[in-house]
């Protein structure tokens, strides 16, 4: 079966490394690709949101499975273009990848499905968004509605600092088109979580639970960035949540798209915090986090290919995903100066070091080859991933890991999964503010 991935950051190199060990799977193709990935699959130099690129590249190889990594190229209808030419394709459609295109459809969505969520606003004007904050009383969520690169969320804690973030994008235009409009939120606290599943217009498989860490420090301080590490499964949705949220919030979405006339097909991705009240939606993401998916693809036990097929020829109710009962963690390791200015280009050390530390598989991110050297070529670079019977076992792995590989400048939060960890994989995981701030990512 020949496959071709489209991607070149931490979630393509951990969906190929799933496809790899597929049995089904003989011929694997990327697009661009990245120096891990290199290892698994033939690159071509071919960017992710260079339709026409991909398009081409498709043709050429003609693969019986295409799988669409980011979001940019899904918004912008990279597999609706594709299915038109024949191609099998794992990714939804333009019309549902807007649930992560625009924070203000989606949130129409949610009040005609009945899915909880924060109290919001939609805004284009200063003066209206000012209102709202103030009704809210002064603390909010402030999100550019369109894709921002990962930035375009501000977790405003004062009415100074949510006001300053509404001027940001409606006056100084700081994230352009997508920042013409702003959604305003009330701020939940909670544990936030993670959950994935597959779904094909009708039929939903659930893959698994995570949950990560978007600012930059320990402790959830600093700006917020496409992701810092983290960890899976998460102990504290029991069962009877995790019924509530696959049936009542991802079914109910499901739903609420078909009566607009959407079919989802792909990868849905609900972020979540767990509120007094219950679960409530923060937003949703049209593909596989990053880097949850360094922790969901390690412990699935279910054939990845078989999935992913599945999922792209509406066969989703003939399969089952299951996942090992061990826990999966992820330590992001990232270039000085992230998510700010940072070098690239920077030769990396310790790489076969740290994966020949039982349990761990060191994905890539933001790498390149350079005169036969693996060197820096992005903000978030490696993602060092363990698998172990706790979560407390698989974070000294990947710890363990991390500290094995260096390269000038690089940085990583040391306090991935310490509370869950702490607790043995009990009942505490992180808390936090609800930020909605699982955005675009950016490996590049």
């Amino acid at each position: 079966m020949r496959v071709l991935v489209v991607g070149g950051g931490g979630r393509e190199h951990a969906l190929t490394w799933g496809l790899h060990r597929s049995p089904r799977v003989d011929d694997l193709h990327a697009a661009p690709g990245n120096a891990g990935i290199a290892r698994l699959a033939t690159c071509h130099r071919v960017g992710a949101e260079d339709l026409e690129a991909v398009i081409g590249l498709a043709d050429r190889l003609r693969p019986e499975l295409v799988v669409i990594g980011p979001e940019a190229p899904l918004v912008a209808g990279l597999a609706d273009e594709l299915r038109s030419r024949g191609s099998t394709v794992f990714g939804p459609a333009a019309d549902a990848a807007k649930l992560e295109g625009s924070k203000s459809w989606a949130k129409d969505v949610m009040a005609s499905g009945g899915i909880p969520t924060a109290r919001a606003a939609t805004c284009s004007r200063v003066d209206d968004a000012v209102a709202f904050i103030d009704e809210l009383g002064g603390a909010a969520v402030v999100k550019a509605d369109g894709l921002a690169a990962g930035k375009g969320v501000t977790v405003a804690g004062d009415r100074d600092t949510a006001v300053r973030a509404v001027r940001d994008c409606l006056e100084d235009r700081a994230f352009g088109a997508a920042g013409a409009r702003v959604v305003i939120e009330e701020l939940l606290t909670g544990p936030e979580v993670s959950a994935f599943a597959l779904v094909d217009g009708d039929a939903i498989v659930p893959l698994a639970f995570g949950q990560d860490f978007k600012r930059v420090g320990d402790g959830d301080t600093g700006p917020n960035t496409g992701g810092m590490g983290a960890y899976s499964p998460v102990p504290l949705v029991e069962a009877a949540m995790q019924d509530r949220i696959w049936s009542d919030i991802v079914g109910g979405t499901v739903q609420a798209l078909r009566d607009r006339g959407v079919v989802y097909s792909g990868l849905l991705y609900v972020g979540l915090m767990l509120t007094a009240d219950g679960p409530k939606v923060l937003e949703y993401n049209c593909r596989f986090g990053d880097p949850e998916t360094q922790v969901v693809i390690p412990r699935l036990s279910t054939d990845l290919a078989d999935l992913l097929e599945a999922g792209a020829t509406g066969r989703l109710a003939d399969v089952k995903a299951t996942s090992s009962p061990e826990a999966a963690v992820t330590v992001v390791m990232a270039s000085g100066g992230y998510p700010g200015a940072y070098r690239t280009g920077v030769a990396i050390s310790g790489l076969e070091d740290a994966e020949r530390i039982e349990g761990v598989t060191v994905f890539h991110a933001g790498t390149s080859i350079d005169d036969g050297r693996v060197v820096t070529a992005g903000g978030r670079v490696l993602a060092a991933t363990a698998i172990g019977a706790t979560i407390g076992a698989a974070r000294d792995r990947a710890y363990r890991a991390a500290a094995a590989i260096s390269f000038e400048g690089a940085t990583y939060r040391t306090d991935i999964a310490a509370l869950a960890a702490r607790s043995d994989g009990g009942s505490a995981p992180e808390q936090r503010l609800g930020t909605g701030s699982e955005a675009e990512e950016e490996d590049a």
